[in-house]
């Protein structure tokens, strides 16, 4: 503008670097909406074009390597430290809080929580290299576990898996769990049930009847403010809608969320841009698990008690460091 003086060049990159976190943490955004019903639509066009060929080829190749998603799948430890997942992580911020160490000796099972609408600081920790994980677990091999039906999906499924996604389904935990040591599979316990509790300013999981794990030691993981991010339009329980939601949750294996978040560059709502909220992923202290082929129902319990116990304590022991009031509770339902 005439007479307006020059941003200082600090300034400028400064504003340049917002623009472009926010612009990586839109496209992963889209990527999560969008990207396989957008590959699945192509292919199948293709099919009536004189690119048939390509769609053809694809699901030769879908077929021939639809057992590798339960087989450890394959990673791409390129696309897992691309720059982007630095921005991703720099929106927010997300950092990674080491509270024990985990001899590579052994495999893991990290029970993530809560779920939230995106699960954005799971993957952060998880499936990018961007907090640090491999520097401060030397030697583990951390994947995080989604639902099966995403890995059915063209395109998508080998999306996933160049991350380190793998199916979070029986015949996939037990190869990676059952194998050589050095795993660390974070499974995020509340699923999709618990996204339609995520709401800002509370912290609820759910963890009453999930038992199924029973093959690594347990590590809880607790992501302080991944409730913050969006904003949901919650519906009473026993309401048609709220019946809508778990039904459908039934049938497809997802809950559809009314969420909203913020503009791509600017606070206003109804945006699907997160708000920028801090995201502090604590890895807790390991609860060591024996081996046993036929586990009695008193000793899952007993276990399940434990990391009950276990999570409420790093809960308590971080909340007020990670911005929550010394009064808040942790509701486990």
């Amino acid at each position: 503008f005439p007479g307006s003086l020059p941003l200082p060049l600090p300034a400028t990159k400064m504003a340049l670097q917002k623009h472009l976190e926010a612009l990586s943490v839109f496209q992963w955004v889209l990527t999560y909406l969008f990207f396989g019903a957008f590959f699945s639509i192509l292919l199948v066009y293709l099919l009536f074009t004189s690119y048939w060929s390509i769609s053809v080829l694809y699901f030769a190749w879908w077929i021939f390597d639809w057992d590798t998603t339960e087989r450890g799948g394959r990673r791409s430890d390129w696309m897992r430290r691309w720059r982007v997942w630095e921005l991703h992580r720099d929106y927010f911020p997300i950092k990674l809080v080491k509270t024990a160490d985990l001899p590579p000796t052994r495999n893991y099972v990290l029970g993530s929580h809560p779920h939230g609408i995106i699960c954005a600081g799971a993957f952060s920790a998880f499936c990018t290299e961007a907090t640090g994980f491999p520097r401060a677990f030397p030697g583990l091999r951390p994947s995080l576990a989604a639902l099966a039906g995403l890995f059915r999906i063209p395109v998508y499924r080998d999306y996933l898996m160049s991350l380190g996604g793998v199916p979070v389904n029986k015949r996939s935990l037990d190869f990676l769990l059952s194998g050589p040591p050095g795993h660390a599979v974070a499974i995020v316990v509340g699923g999709a049930s618990e996204s339609l509790d995520s709401a800002p300013g509370e912290q609820r999981v759910r963890l009453h009847g999930r038992k199924g794990i029973r093959a690594a030691d347990l590590v809880p993981v607790y992501t302080f403010g991944e409730n913050d991010i969006y904003r949901q339009i919650r519906f009473p329980e026993g309401s048609f809608a709220r019946r809508f939601q778990l039904g459908f949750k039934q049938l497809i294996g997802f809950a559809p969320c009314l969420f909203s978040g913020r503009g791509l560059f600017s606070s206003r709502s109804w945006g699907i841009q997160p708000m920028a909220a801090p995201l502090t992923v604590v890895v807790g202290k390991p609860i060591p698990v024996p081996r046993r082929p036929r586990p009695t129902e008193d000793e899952v319990n007993c276990f399940h008690a434990l990391y009950v116990k276990a999570l409420k304590e790093l809960f308590d022991a971080h909340k007020e460091s990670c911005g929550l009031p010394v009064s808040q509770q942790l509701l486990i339902t």
